[in-house]
């Protein structure tokens, strides 16, 4: 290698050192660029006597059963026909069912109303001893035999209801 050429190599890394350590320094000193949150969820009302779809219904499973991973199994199958998944997991409530039980204050909510009708059996109702953030919640026992093909995936509201859809983020 001539001199020339090995002065050159020697002044292109000296400027790659140079440049990589401003670049460096300027960023361990940059302040965060924070935005604001997005929005999880968009709000969606559906007005009495309009139809009320199973993709604006969050479903909770949880399992009161000794077969390990129903809910999870329950909760994918709802997904499958629209409804929206929430919590999952073992029941910590008092309430347990030999099939299927919907835990609500109101069995008349279309919401309730077309979750159960999801269910092969028959589904028992019970006053809420566990709390979920949003949602129906449904508890399967040992007995749960499985959803009914073809179930209906909407109904008509017989009142006001408002759903927050998750949002979709590019």
């Amino acid at each position: 290698m001539t001199s020339a050429f090995r002065a050159v190599v020697l002044a292109v890394a000296a400027a790659v050192f140079v440049f990589g350590g401003v670049t460096g320094f300027r960023l361990l000193t940059s302040s965060a660029d924070t935005a604001e949150p997005a929005p999880t969820c968009t709000n969606k009302t559906v007005k009495k006597g309009e139809p009320l779809d199973s993709n604006l219904v969050t479903v909770n499973v949880f399992n009161a059963s000794n077969r390990s991973g129903l809910a999870n199994r329950v909760t994918i199958n709802l997904q499958t026909d629209g409804f929206l998944g929430g919590t999952i997991g073992n029941s910590e409530s008092a309430t347990k069912p030999n099939r299927v039980a919907i835990l609500t204050n109101d069995p008349r909510d279309p919401r309730v109303r077309l979750v159960a009708r999801q269910f092969k059996d028959k589904v028992t109702y019970r006053e809420p001893d566990i709390t979920v953030e949003d949602g129906v919640i449904v508890i399967v026992g040992d007995n749960y035999s499985g959803l009914r093909s073809k179930a209906p995936t909407r109904i008509t509201s017989d009142r006001e209801i408002t759903a927050c859809v998750p949002t979709v983020l590019p």
